[in-house]
């Protein structure tokens, strides 16, 4: 593979993403997602739970095959939606890549933190408590 190829196929990358995204942007879009993590199902099933009509979830159905999260196949008269995982795994990666350079960054911040005296010791003992907030003073006889 040569190196021109990896910006196109970044650029491919960042397109699919794009679209994922945007289609998950809408609640109903989630909503069929999420069924359609329990197993396939018809554009009819997937209309079930929402006050809209067949031809709007046939609409959030093609955004989402458009974006390339779910398949439709031909099964005699039915044509179940499927869920496409891989697409799924892409988005999770993705979010992965940045979440674990910030879960890096808070562990650093948490370490540096550790290491310093904490402001409660030194608030307790300028006001004359000690690490505990007790007054050293009203134990005394």
């Amino acid at each position: 593979m040569d190196a021109s190829s990896q910006p196109e196929r970044d650029l491919a990358t960042s397109a699919r993403l794009d679209r994922a995204f945007v289609a998950l942007g809408d609640p109903v879009r989630r909503a069929i997602v999420a069924r359609l993590s329990r197993g396939p199902a018809t554009v009819g099933d997937l209309a079930a739970p929402f006050d809209i009509t067949l031809q709007a979830v046939s609409r959030h159905v093609g955004v989402l095959e458009h974006a390339g999260l779910v398949t439709r196949s031909r099964d005699a008269q039915r044509r179940p939606v499927h869920l496409v995982p891989e697409a799924l795994e892409e988005l999770t990666a993705w979010i992965d890549r940045y979440r674990l350079v910030h879960e890096r960054r808070f562990r650093a911040l948490d370490a540096v933190l550790a290491e310093a005296p904490g402001p409660d010791h030194r608030t307790a003992t300028a006001h004359g408590t000690d690490a505990a907030g007790a007054d050293p003073q009203e134990d005394a006889p």
